[in-house]
């Protein structure tokens, strides 16, 4: 099969034919229909995140299942199947899982994030002389993947599978902020900081959950126009406005309740915990490029009882179903968010234009094209 392949970040991917993956117990192989491209992927490939090399990425996907490994009896899963894999992909064993707490999977984090192998330690990718690969998630760039069983829902017959590949990261990892970091509670207000892929998410999860105000706050002004028509009241460009004066202007002097951060930047930081309010959440979702940290204000915080809450994903076994549902619904227009499409030969191109900052929205791999 082909993939893009990542062997060294100055030279970025290379499309090159290897070995098409088997799965094992508790897995399935996914004929790859698209791929999402998140800015997790850019850090490794810009040697930000340390990840072992050669290794396919690509962590957002939807497809196909072509085959089954051994012990899915109870899975419900079938060849044929139309799914969405998840970036989190729990093992299911361990004793977060058993807690439900699959966004703490010791396993995955472990074994697939920082050494590419799944479960049995080793992975699923080879090279046609033997090679081996490491997989960042599933590895999905790339024409078949091979994911744990626990990774996937099945999707209906009306979600597109192309702009649907981003339910399984940007999608999910938005339910999870509002439902699981947040709380969110019906009428409580938010601001958004960056409404890339996972930003324009959380304002339309946001509005499904009640959100009385909306506040998106980001440094282009396109971005923010589709952060309009996605479900926000109000916007500020960041660049052009305080952060802080804008936000309280807007909730009459008293800052939001929850305030998201999904790039993962200090500045970003910064302008989430400058919005909130006194009892304020801020719950900060985006990875940072390699150790990164961020200012707070200490007495700020602990004299207005502010909170800073991380949220990695979500609960992949419980939470990608509900995506699934509120997309089938309407709730997530996920086909609205999918700005612009690319070939497998033209990932590394689309994701130089990502780290430029000229993708809005959401970007996906085609694999039809």
């Amino acid at each position: 099969m082909k993939a893009a392949v990542l062997r060294d970040p100055q030279e970025g991917l290379r499309v090159e034919t290897i070995k098409t993956p088997r799965p094992r117990s508790r897995e399935v192989l996914v004929k790859v229909a698209a791929c999402g491209m998140c800015h997790s992927d850019l850090h490794v490939i810009h040697g930000k995140i340390a990840f072992p090399y050669p290794c396919v990425l690509g962590h957002e996907v939807t497809g196909e299942i072509v085959e089954l490994g051994s012990d899915n009896d109870h899975t419900g899963l079938k060849v044929g199947q139309k799914v969405s894999g998840a970036f989190l992909m729990p093992c299911g064993q361990c004793s977060h899982c058993a807690e439900g707490r699959d966004d703490l999977c010791d396993t995955f984090f472990n074994l697939n994030r920082l050494q590419g192998k799944l479960y049995d330690g080793q992975t699923r990718l080879f090279g046609t002389d033997g090679e081996e690969i490491a997989m960042y998630s599933m590895g999905a760039l790339a024409q078949y993947c091979v994911i744990p069983s626990t990774s996937v829902a099945v999707l209906p017959d009306d979600i597109d599978l192309v702009p649907g590949a981003i339910l399984g990261c940007a999608a999910m990892t938005a339910y999870g902020a509002v439902r699981r970091g947040a709380d969110l509670r019906f009428g409580e207000t938010v601001a958004v900081v960056a409404t890339g892929g996972v930003g324009s998410n959380i304002i339309q999860i946001s509005k499904a959950f009640g959100a009385s105000q909306i506040i998106a706050v980001d440094v282009a002004d396109d971005k923010l126009e589709a952060a309009k028509q996605l479900g926000a009241t109000n916007v500020v460009n960041s660049t052009k406005e305080d952060v802080h004066e804008a936000v309280f202007k807007l909730t009459g002097g008293k800052g939001v309740d929850v305030a998201f951060e999904a790039l993962g930047r200090p500045e970003t930081w910064e302008s989430a915990l400058n919005a909130l309010s006194d009892g304020g959440r801020m719950v900060p979702i985006g990875l940072g490029a390699g150790v990164q940290t961020a200012g707070v204000e200490i007495n700020r915080t602990v004299r207005r009882g502010q909170s800073i809450l991380g949220s990695y994903g979500a609960r992949t076994r419980v939470d990608l179903p509900k995506v699934i549902e509120m997309a089938a619904k309407g709730y997530i227009d996920y086909s609205r968010i999918v700005t612009r499409r690319f070939s497998l030969e033209d990932a590394g191109k689309g994701y130089d234009e990502l780290a430029a900052g000229k993708i809005q929205g959401r970007a996906v791999v085609d694999m039809s094209l």
